[in-house]
């Protein structure tokens, strides 16, 4: 019965572009890569009601922000996002005193959120 199931699992494996994994490991995957169309999500010009609103939210609290993305990472529900600042706000300062700096200004989003990975450095820092 065991080796059906494998064997079942595995063909349906095969017929996707993207392997099953678990959603955290995916959006993770999804962020880094992309669709299997190469677009990346939640990037200028697309970016969904939720992505713009906590981007307008980093832009008032970071104006010197170099870089700052957000991607929905949940399938568009808004429970997980991806968020990459770069602002010479950070020089100097720890990596949780950044995060803190960042949960601050988005602390009513994310009271709504299952989660997020943040991102944070200074432009004078080496990119991941």
């Amino acid at each position: 019965m065991q080796r059906i199931i494998r064997t079942i699992i595995n063909q349906i494996q095969s017929l996707t572009a993207v392997k099953l994994r678990p959603p955290a490991i995916y959006a993770q995957w999804l962020f880094k890569y992309g669709t299997e169309t190469g677009e990346k999500p939640g990037f200028e010009g697309n970016l969904t009601a939720g992505e713009k609103n906590i981007k307008d939210k980093l832009q008032k609290a970071f104006p010197d922000a170099t870089e700052i993305q957000v991607a929905d990472v949940s399938g568009g529900c808004g429970a997980m996002y991806q968020i990459n600042i770069e602002s010479l706000k950070f020089k100097g300062i720890r990596t949780i005193q950044q995060h803190r700096l960042v949960n601050e200004a988005l602390a009513e989003e994310i009271k709504s959120m299952h989660g997020f990975k943040l991102s944070t450095k200074t432009p004078d820092t080496d990119k991941e």
